[in-house]
């Protein structure tokens, strides 16, 4: 038997595959692991990792599942990981069926739908906002649905906040309804195939502070990573994210609380392995748990964190910490550093196509600031939001207190212009739409 059939392998479920990918495959092959990506691109096409990865198609996960477990027929599988929300149902049908821990489909499948976890947290007697399902074919007189304002309209399946709106009245609840099922008759959505695209979720808008929580779990028992502040009011009526910086500067009784909260919620959903990220609303009514999502933090945002291994002195990425924990290796349990840290997503000022970014240089000069990373292409269209949900890059800082990153991103941001031009309406071919 050979070195190569003796090495660990690991299957890595993403979306695509990018800077999150790379950074996976780059702290694989310094512990000596077999990365194989599964990605939704297309099988015709030439595989940036040389052939590695396994083409499906997450919109269908059981046959996405089933074409993975049919290519790894016979090879060795030591651990399954996913990044993104699509992904995360796939992967917890091939771990189910080769046999490796991971989480329940069903609780992943929970993790997915908003109206899901509305139920869920409310039958485990969490603290949760009255909420409504509604069809958005014929969308119902509010007040007939004893609607109170303000309120927030959702979708059920998205992420990263796109069609997330505030509502004050009933002629923002109509007006507000009527671009949620614009956005998702689109023909971009349409072709994501997810699930409930004709139907809204509407709840209380719950007024407060709020952090972004990341998880590991082991056996169902949930160490927590970090806690992400969010300095930004986050009140609507659209709800991108901006600013995460950690360690917290709630009070400890209060990040007892989070962590509580979060630990009561992932039992509830039944996740039992593997990473986990939250989001939580605090205010004088307590702990809100806003989604629990069974995968790491996303986009960039993982370079936020650094872990630091007992006797190393070079800390490592979360990347390098999910592997660890996925084969059980020593530094799996490793803290996070010392330093306080942060990454401020760029927000798109309007939509239209970016033909021009200023101010880098000016930007990375801040003091603080470890990185600026512009993730859209010049020339493309970018979407703000509620309907957008990218970002125009990424910044991050570190320093010796959040309140330092925190002055370091807001000045480095400052120093950034992007210019955006409006896209001129074309006719889809198929829908007829503008």
């Amino acid at each position: 038997m050979n070195s190569l059939e003796l090495r660990p392998r690991i299957l890595l479920f993403a979306a695509k595959l990018g800077y999150q990918t790379r950074a996976f495959d780059e702290a694989a092959k310094k512990l000596g692991v077999e990365l194989v990506f599964v990605t939704d691109r297309c099988h015709q096409l030439d595989d940036p990792w040389h052939d590695r990865a396994v083409a499906v198609r997450f919109e269908a996960p059981e046959e996405a599942a089933f074409a993975v477990m049919q290519a790894q027929s016979g090879l060795r599988v030591d651990g399954v990981l996913a990044l993104g929300d699509r992904p995360t149902m796939a992967a917890a049908f091939v771990a189910r069926g080769l046999g490796i821990t991971h989480n329940h489909p069903a609780s992943v499948e929970a993790c997915r739908s908003k109206l899901r976890l509305r139920e869920i947290f409310r039958s485990a007697g969490m603290p949760t906002p009255w909420f409504r399902m509604v069809p958005l074919q014929a969308i119902p007189e509010p007040a007939l649905m004893d609607i109170t304002y303000p309120c927030v309209l959702k979708p059920i399946s998205l992420s990263a906040s796109q069609g997330v709106v505030r509502v004050n009245n009933r002629e923002e609840f109509l007006a507000g309804a009527g671009r949620l099922k614009r956005l998702l008759e689109s023909a971009e959505i349409q072709a994501t195939r997810e699930p409930n695209l004709d139907r809204m979720i509407v709840e209380e808008y719950l007024p407060g502070r709020e952090v972004a929580v990341e998880g590991l779990l082991t056996g169902g028992e949930l160490r927590v990573l970090a806690i992400f502040d969010k300095p930004d009011a986050l009140e609507g009526p659209y709800f991108e994210e901006t600013i995460y910086v950690t360690p917290s500067r709630f009070s400890q009784a209060e990040q007892v609380l989070i962590q509580k909260s979060f630990s009561e919620a992932t039992r509830a959903l039944g996740l039992a392995h593997g990473p986990v990220h939250g989001e939580f609303r605090l205010n004088e009514r307590g702990v809100w748990p806003i989604e629990v999502a069974a995968r790491p933090i996303g986009g960039l945002c993982a370079r936020a964190l650094r872990f630091q291994m007992e006797g190393e002195r070079e800390p490592i990425g979360l990347e390098e910490l999910l592997l660890r924990h996925a084969l059980g290796l020593p530094g799996r349990d490793a803290p996070r550093e010392p330093a306080a840290s942060g990454v401020l997503m760029i927000p798109v000022p309007s939509s239209g196509i970016l033909e021009k970014v200023e101010g880098a240089d000016a930007a990375r000069g801040i003091a603080g600031i470890s990185e600026l990373e512009i993730t859209a292409r010049l020339h493309d269209y970018i979407a703000a939001w509620p309907e957008g949900s990218s970002y125009l890059g990424f910044l991050f800082a570190r320093g010796k207190d959040p309140a330092e990153v925190e002055a370091a991103l807001r000045k480095a941001h400052a120093k950034l212009n992007f210019k955006l031009t409006p896209r001129l309406p074309v006719e889809h071919p198929v829908t007829r739409r503008v």
